[in-house]
């Protein structure tokens, strides 16, 4: 399991931003829960046109790693 997250989080390199889905298998988070909390603004997100981004870099300063 560990392995996985670890594998989930080398695949966020060189990338600007990634799906809210994306972020929720990196946060262990199911799909609904993610865009719940996208919602209540519990991490960070953008808004393009009708599509909501988690920009990597704020995701992983959120995490509390350097991005």
């Amino acid at each position: 399991m560990q392995e996985t997250k670890r594998s989930l989080l080398d695949d966020l390199a060189g990338k600007a931003t990634i799906t809210v889905e994306q972020a929720a298998a990196v946060l262990g988070l199911g799909r609904t829960a993610a865009y719940e909390a996208a919602r209540r603004g519990e991490f960070p997100t953008r808004k393009l046109g009708r599509r909501i981004v988690v920009p990597v870099p704020a995701l992983l300063e959120w995490l509390g790693m350097r991005p």
